[in-house]
């Protein structure tokens, strides 16, 4: 169970990261000013939180093994692949999840080359490349530290009050939506 406590903490520490960065990607990068990038009311894209968490789930043990080709370690570059493919992967189910339950996905890239659908598309893959390999290597044994380091109560209240927050935020969008 406390591993599971464990995931839900990361999925909405990297869902409120990847709001962040959308944010930051309209605001500062696209000068589009500011709107809510999520499909929920709260300050959190779910899917980044989905993303990271089969990130960490598939690729840990890919990032310890140190495989070579030759004197090169290619593990970092197997596991750049490796976020490429299932990022995106997330990305498209994504857009067809929301889709089927919402009417439309929040994104397009129509205007990227090589997209599918303005699904997809490989500019946003590599993006989302280099943010796998920061969240995997950078800030998740930083997240994995602070986890360990706070009391097992606190682990659960953060846990417990996160959950209410996106349960609550989940009812609202399904009456606002479906009802």
């Amino acid at each position: 169970m406390k591993k599971v406590q464990d995931y839900f903490l990361y999925f909405m520490f990297y869902s409120i990261i990847g709001w962040i960065y959308e944010v930051f990607l309209e605001v500062v990068v696209y000068r589009w000013g500011f709107s809510n990038r999520g499909a929920l009311f709260g300050p959190y894209c779910v899917v980044y939180g989905f993303g990271a968490v089969i990130l960490l789930l598939t690729l840990s043990g890919v990032m310890k093994k140190k495989l070579r080709l030759g004197p090169v370690n290619i593990t970092p570059f197997l596991v750049f692949v490796g976020i490429v493919l299932i990022t995106t992967v997330v990305e498209l189910a994504a857009s067809y999840i929301m889709e089927f339950t919402l009417g439309a996905w929040q994104w397009d890239y129509t205007r990227f080359a090589f997209n599918f659908q303005g699904r997809i598309a490989l500019n946003p893959s590599i993006r989302f490349g280099i943010g796998g390999m920061v969240i995997l290597y950078l800030l998740h044994p930083l997240a994995a530290r602070l986890t360990e380091r706070a009391s097992l109560k606190a682990q659960r209240a953060a846990a417990l009050i996160c959950l209410l927050i996106l349960a609550a935020d989940c009812i609202h969008l399904v009456l606002k939506n479906w009802i």
